[in-house]
């Protein structure tokens, strides 16, 4: 304790005013006085607090491996078992990790099986949860959620009685059996088999012995259906054959994953890629108190198919097993031949589509895939693709992390007919991946890209798009770097063989997302070329603001006009005055009108050429003249995008996304931009077949008039609505279908037919095979989309319609209203509505339905 007081002198003179430094003497009083700091309370974590971050966090990096983990967690879980807020919380994790973090079902369910040893009562606990939970999802076709919890009942198999999960996959079986028979078409049955075969390899991974007879005779069963071709399978193939008919040039993987269940079944079922977290080692040895073959079984939960299997909210497909690393000289990832193949990528697959909420955790969960597999499955992380092989052991097999991670990404990007999320987050996983480790990630993502160029030729015109918006943008999160010296050969080829339409069109794709002056900084000298410098122009100059161009002078004053947002009276005596020259110069009466058209379009153009919603604007103040020439007509729509599109040759994009959003002003119709696309004059004898810009353009209107189907079959499917509004909406859908869509595809097929029978003027004979090629990417591509919203439509409208909602209770001032009702009605005698006190009564009664 101090002997003076410290406090500094105030004022002047001896002693500092107020206080003086006189000695203080210690008193004896002072001995019980506490001179220490106040200490901040300390707060202990409570213990379901701690146990339930430790059980979320598992696997993912502490001092401590994670079996010793697994073992600390069901000793504190049972010890403790009596704590509400903790058995509580824990039972929660369990049903929410396998919908959130399914890499760790194995890791959590080895943690529920040692606990069930010490402690029956908490087993059954969970197992009774996680019952109720699988039978919910299964009765409304969830059927992601339903195979990530069966995964993690096999997974406690060794703690059932009987025969545990067996007899309830046989049902599934029986369901998916029925479901193919009745109709070829069938998905969901395909769904149901790659439930169970996923199901079998995590169950015979698990602590239960004796169960390989079962899982050879549902083997067995399902190698009726997995190993038969479906009839969809060509649909789906990466790289189809474009030829009717043919079968698909891609295993399925439905047949892959049946025949490496039957290899493991042969070998032993080894699994070397799956963990198994109840087994002892030398750092989590065995709990001798609490053996596992001593723990008391518990019954599987009764879990009762409904009749009619649902398909669920999710479209079904058939998938194929697609790699962009099957070529290469060291295998850095599992081989279609191998097991792990399949089951490391439906577990990272669950993991990517599951995560889409958040895609920097999901980039960083797929970072740490290695650590939720067994020991020596992976190499060591940023392992250099030429060191795979010196690190290995003499026969030993290990993958590349990384590689791993980015063939699941892709084989999610590339399918079909449509990925489950937006094209936009895979993108954003692997660039997110390539962030939080770019010396391992960007190599690998470097040897993806050369395995896809070698492969454009023959790629799914789907997918071929998806790889140049995926690319263009990709670059643009890295500063645009890419070794185009690689490429260099390539530009020698014709523009119509696809490497140099994808690198033509990658080009246009990186401008529209930068400018063009600075990705011409980012090309070798070669590449100058392929960047007019048009391209640096932001408004780009019209024909007719040249002296010697026709209609020259009249333009002028129609742009003036526009600038100063002339009403139609003034304009339109101008585009007369365009008429009648025309007519002068010896153009008929339809020519005559498609000049003033095209003097209009491309004034408007260049006078909102400053933004998109200066055009917009421009369009529609001049809707009505525009309808007035137009008239419905296709070849006048025709003319009035070709105008667009020939303002803005040099920016594409921009021209498509205004021919788009005409579209939705109802200026031009979804088949007058198919006339565009596929007229001779326009589509240039078939060489824009290989342009991008033709493809958004027809795509776009496509989209718009499947959109429009999707909604009116929701539309038929609201709850509550009238059996002849029903019927009304049912035949507009019709309608619709036959019209709309079937009429546009047919549009669509007769416009590359005719390119096909015109022939095409002025190209060499390569360049006519290529022609070919092109459309016949074009007519599969057509067909595919025909076929999955025929198929979705068929789906959607054979599912039972949803319950009405249920009916609100009436509140209790909505029941005092009625009362008060009735009183002022009969209450008088002589129904006066103001009552009988000659105040006002309010009627106005909230509609339970409404509500």
């Amino acid at each position: 304790m101090a002997d003076y007081d410290r406090r500094p002198p105030r004022g002047g003179g001896r002693g500092g005013g107020q206080f003086n430094n006189r000695k203080r003497r210690f008193r004896d009083d002072d001995r019980g006085f506490d001179d220490s700091r106040n200490q901040r309370r300390r707060y202990e974590e409570p213990l379901a607090s701690r146990v339930g971050k430790k059980m979320q966090d598992l696997c993912e990096g502490t001092k401590f491996s994670p079996e010793e983990d697994v073992r600390w967690l069901a000793k504190t879980i049972t010890d403790n078992y009596f704590d509400s807020d903790l058995t509580t919380r824990v039972v929660d994790i369990c049903t929410v990790v396998p919908l959130e973090q399914p890499l760790k079902i194995p890791w959590i369910a080895s943690v529920i099986l040692l606990a069930n040893a010490r402690k029956p009562e908490f087993g059954a606990e969970v197992v009774k949860k996680i019952g109720d939970v699988l039978q919910k999802h299964i009765d409304e076709g969830n059927w992601r959620p339903a195979k990530l919890y069966l995964r993690f009942l096999g997974c406690l198999q060794g703690m059932f009685e009987g025969e545990g999960i067996f007899p309830l996959l046989d049902e599934l079986f029986l369901r998916a059996a029925d479901l193919q028979t009745k109709s070829s078409d069938d998905s969901l049955g395909l769904e149901l088999v790659k439930i169970i075969l996923v199901t079998i390899p995590y169950t015979m991974a698990s602590s239960a012995n004796g169960i390989e007879a079962q899982a050879s005779s549902l083997l067995e069963k399902t190698d009726i259906i997995a190993s038969t071709p479906h009839i969809l399978d060509a649909l789906v193939d990466p790289f189809p054959s474009l030829q009717p008919g043919a079968p698909s040039s891609s295993e399925s993987a439905l047949a892959l994953l049946q025949r490496h269940m039957q290899e493991e079944a042969k070998n032993g079922w080894p699994l070397p890629c799956l963990p198994r977290p109840w087994r002892p080692t030398e750092r989590a040895p065995a709990d001798e108190d609490y053996p596992l073959s001593d723990a008391q079984k518990q019954p599987f939960p009764s879990i009762a198919l409904p009749e009619a299997m649902p398909v669920g909210p999710v479209p079904i497909f058939p998938e194929v097993y697609f790699s962009v690393y099957s070529d290469q000289e060291v295998a850095t990832v599992p081989p279609a031949s191998d097991s792990s193949s399949i089951l490391l990528r439906d577990a990272i697959n669950d993991t990517i589509n599951i995560l889409h909420v958040n895609r920097y955790i999901a980039a960083r969960v797929l970072i740490d895939v290695d650590l939720f597999f067994a020991p020596r499955t992976f190499v060591h992380r940023g392992t250099a693709f030429d060191k795979v092989a010196d690190s290995l052991a003499d026969g030993q097999i290990q993958w590349k992390p990384e590689d791993v991670v980015v063939d699941a990404c892709f084989a999610n990007l590339f399918q079909l007919p449509a990925p489950e999320h937006k094209l936009v987050y895979y993108h954003s996983i692997l660039t997110e991946a390539c962030r939080l480790q770019p010396s391992a990630v960007a190599p690998s993502l470097g040897r993806a890209i050369r395995y896809l160029y070698r492969n454009v030729d023959r790629m799914d015109m789907t997918l071929n798009n998806r790889l140049l918006e995926w690319f263009a943008h990709h670059l643009s999160n890295f500063g645009f770097t890419w070794k185009w010296t690689e490429w260099t050969e390539d530009l020698q080829l014709s523009d119509l063989t696809p490497k140099k339409a994808f690198i033509v069109d990658s080009i246009d794709k990186e401008i529209r997302l930068s400018f063009a002056a600075r990705i011409r900084g980012t090309l070798p000298p070669e590449y100058e070329a392929l960047i007019a410098k048009e391209k640096e122009i932001d408004a780009p100059m019209p024909k007719y603001e040249k002296e010697d161009t026709p209609f020259s002078a009249t333009f002028k004053e129609i742009v003036q006009s526009l600038r100063k947002r002339a009403p139609i009276e003034e304009v339109k005596p101008l585009l007369e005055k365009v008429e009648g020259d025309a007519e002068a110069a010896g153009y008929d009466a339809v020519q005559a009108k498609t000049v003033v058209l095209d003097v209009l379009i491309t004034s408007i153009a260049w006078v909102g050429s400053k933004s998109l919603s200066h055009v917009l604007s421009m369009v529609e103040r001049y809707k009505p003249v525009i309808d007035e020439l137009i008239g419905g007509d296709l070849a006048m729509q025709s003319q009035l995008i070709a105008s667009f599109v020939e303002y803005w040759q040099f920016q594409l994009g921009v021209a498509i996304t205004i021919v788009l959003k005409l579209v939705n002003y109802q200026i031009v119709t979804p088949l007058g931009v198919v006339s565009w696309a596929f007229n001779p004059a326009g589509g240039d004898g078939g060489r824009n077949l290989s342009k991008v810009f033709v493809w958004e353009a027809v795509t776009g209107v496509l989209l718009k008039v499947e959109n429009k189907v999707r909604e009116l079959v929701r539309a038929t499917r609201t709850p509550g609505l009238e059996d002849e509004e029903r019927e009304r909406v049912k035949a507009v859908l019709d309608a619709e279908m036959r019209d709309s869509f079937h009429g546009l595809l047919a549009q669509i097929k007769n416009g590359l037919q005719g390119i096909l029978q015109g022939g095409q003027g002025g190209l060499t004979e390569e360049d006519e095979a290529l022609v070919k090629v092109w459309i016949a990417k074009w007519q599969w591509a057509m067909d595919r989309r025909e076929k999955v919203l025929a198929l979705w439509v068929v789906e959607e409208l054979a599912k039972p319609l949803p319950p009405p909602p249920p009916a609100v209770e009436a509140k209790s001032e909505d029941v005092k209203m009625e009362d008060d009702k009735a009183v002022a009605t009969n209450g008088n005698g002589n129904g006066n509505l103001n009552g009988s006190n000659g105040g006002d009564v309010d009627l106005d009664v909230v509609d339970p339905d409404i509500e």
